[in-house]
């Protein structure tokens, strides 16, 4: 079974995990916006999306959208909803990352030290339903 990733990312801080998906037989397919992530679904319907998460401090999120990834989530039912997302979040913004899974269920978050063995662990093994 061929896993295929699509990697959103939008800064210098996006872990680095080409190696890992290579070594675990995964397709990586990497884009540099939500929106194109977005044209990617359309075409590719991936196993999981992992980008990171930014909290919307009232800029341009304002009142309307807790993140970056709030439109592209929104979009998973349409274009590709089995598609699962992982997000890296900075420390000092975990305390958002709820909000944002309260409206669109992630099946992971993890802060970006977290070991590629535990990141490995969550894409290859079925998660649980609660």
């Amino acid at each position: 079974m061929s896993l295929t990733i699509l990697s959103i990312i939008e800064s210098p801080t996006h872990p680095k995990l080409s190696g890992l998906f290579q070594s675990i037989g995964a397709r990586e397919i990497k884009v540099n916006s939500s929106r194109n992530a977005i044209k990617a679904l359309k075409t590719y319907k991936p196993d999981f999306i992992v980008a990171e998460f930014f909290y919307g401090y009232g800029n341009n999120y304002a009142g309307v959208n807790v993140s970056n990834l709030d439109v592209l989530l929104s979009s998973l039912p349409k274009y590709s909803p089995n598609t699962k997302t992982i997000v890296f979040v900075l420390k000092d913004e975990a305390q958002h990352i709820e909000k944002l899974n309260s409206l669109y269920p992630l099946h992971a978050a993890f802060l970006h030290d977290t070991p590629e063995y535990a990141i490995e662990e969550v894409i290859t093994s079925p998660k649980e339903q609660d």
